[in-house]
């Protein structure tokens, strides 16, 4: 559905003044909804929200959700009401360049204050799915941010006609998506019998333990969204369509990452979080390591095929109406930046639940802000010989900087125990992936999809993938892979 969605933004607004304003008016919301939804505050209330499953009684259990409700609330509200009202001050500060930009800056403004209210709605709508993951419910919280592409389908379709200026009917579409998300995990709740009423929980002890975790996790499990915000304020000052084309190939890389990156992540938080309030550090250690194995069989071979079908992708799913040639050609550059980071951004979603889950926000913490730095200095350093493809490399490297690190820390202090086999696993995997890149890099020519029909964009897509899968898998074979090796932990490393 965010193909779809990014899909008809590309044919009907293409890339102009107008859709830069939007992205950023949308960027900064979500970017705080990526911080509840599936940053700071999960990784904040999961591991609490299990020590009372594994140690409270159902009733502890119940006023602590009514407290957290009640207080998360008011502290939504509150930022919400200050959003609106401060619009123009952060348009300044993220995308200052479109002060030099006629009509821009306010367009940018007033779209901020119609999506800053969606930041509230998906706040609750974040800790509705913490309690729903918390207890194996993933189903209603993993389909819930599907309706935020049906509403901004539904505004680029039939609204956005009806509307003197087109953009403004986007920023309703955010707007309206948060209220139906949140409405849409009532009745999981209900029939959990975890319904919240809202409460005042300032001084409760489990409260007090989420807000002392979530400040400093802020900058640990957001950095990478910190990063991309980052790159915006760079790019503003860059040539008209600057911030779209980096928005076009963010997109491009969320798909794989959402898919599995956050779904990884999803999964393994609360399943480390118990074997920590079990305190069973040899079962914590093998769910960390059957996390890794999977995301890296899936997001090497995805971060390599994404990088060198940067084109044929960008052609294939956007090179319609407003969106032309030279704009895939431009959007190709920074997506084969971004797209080499891939892995990097899977491994930090992996890797910080280390942490969290353990109630350790402070180290993720440190380290977000060494990579938050570096990728300050990496973008004024990149900007000039690289155009918008600059802050994108930024990111990318400022994240393996990240991961680096985090995987360190785990390794260094015995958290994380590789298992015996871990040598062999990555030599089959890297060995699997040079096969497919290998046919990808010398069968694959992207200067004739600008030229070519729909269907034969979507054709030739289409089989270069599925052989390329294909390759990937009967290499993996050749090399004596097999699917149990995912979840074949054996001894864990001395």
């Amino acid at each position: 559905m965010g193909f779809v969605r990014d899909m008809l933004f590309a044919n009907i607004f293409g890339v102009n003044a107008g859709t830069d304003a939007f992205f950023v008016a949308f960027k900064i919301p979500n970017f705080l909804r990526r911080l509840f939804a599936e940053g700071a505050f999960a990784h904040a209330f999961v591991p609490v929200l299990s020590d009372y499953n594994e140690k409270g009684s159902r009733e502890a259990l119940k006023l602590f959700i009514d407290r957290t409700a009640g207080t998360l609330a008011l502290i939504q509200i509150l930022m919400t009401i200050i959003g609106i009202v401060a619009a123009p001050v952060l348009i300044l500060l993220f995308a200052p360049g479109f002060l030099w930009e006629n009509g821009q800056y306010g367009l940018a403004v007033e779209m901020l204050r119609i999506t800053f209210p969606y930041l509230l709605f998906i706040s609750l709508t974040a800790f509705s799915g913490g309690i729903l993951n918390a207890h194996g419910k993933f189903a209603v919280p993993a389909i819930t941010p599907v309706f935020l592409n049906i509403c901004m389908i539904i505004a680029a379709v039939w609204i956005s006609p009806l509307m003197a200026e087109p953009i403004l009917a986007l920023a309703w579409g955010v707007f309206a998506a948060g209220v139906v998300q949140l409405l849409f995990q009532i009745p999981a709740l209900m029939r959990l019998g975890l319904m919240p009423k809202m409460r005042w929980g300032f001084s409760d002890p489990g409260v007090k333990r989420i807000l002392k975790l979530m400040l400093p996790a802020i900058f640990g499990v957001s950095v990478v969204q910190i990063n991309l915000l980052v790159d915006t304020l760079f790019a503003s000052f860059l040539t008209s369509g600057s911030v779209s084309w980096l928005y076009y190939s963010d997109r491009l890389v969320e798909f794989p990452l959402g898919i599995f990156g956050v779904a990884i992540s999803t999964v393994i938080l609360p399943n480390l979080s118990k074997n920590h309030a079990a305190d069973e550090p040899e079962a914590f250690s093998k769910s960390l390591d059957w996390g890794l194995k999977l995301l890296l069989l899936i997001g090497l071979p995805a971060t390599l095929g994404l990088t060198l079908l940067s084109e044929p992708l960008l052609s294939t799913l956007f090179q319609y109406n407003e969106f032309g040639a030279d704009d895939v050609r431009m959007t190709g550059k920074s997506l084969a930046a971004f797209s080499l980071g891939l892995l990097a951004f899977m491994l930090i979603k992996v890797l910080v639940p280390g942490f969290t889950s353990r109630q350790d926000t402070q180290t993720p913490t440190r380290f977000g802000a060494y990579s938050i730095i570096a990728n300050l200095l990496l973008n004024a350093a990149l900007l000039a010989p690289l155009a918008h493809a600059g802050p994108a490399l930024a990111t990318t490297l400022a994240a393996y900087l990240n991961a680096a690190l985090l995987l360190r820390a785990l390794l260094k202090g015995k958290i994380y125990r590789p298992c015996r086999q871990w040598r062999l696993f990555l030599l089959r995997t890297v060995l699997a992936v040079e096969v497919m890149s290998g046919y990808l890099y010398y069968f694959v020519d992207a200067e004739p999809w600008l030229n070519w029909s729909t269907t034969q964009r979507g054709l030739n897509l289409a089989f270069v993938i599925a052989s390329a899968m294909l390759i990937y898998a009967l290499a993996l074979l050749m090399v004596g892979f097999r699917p149990r090796h995912i979840g074949d932990r054996g001894a864990l490393a001395t």
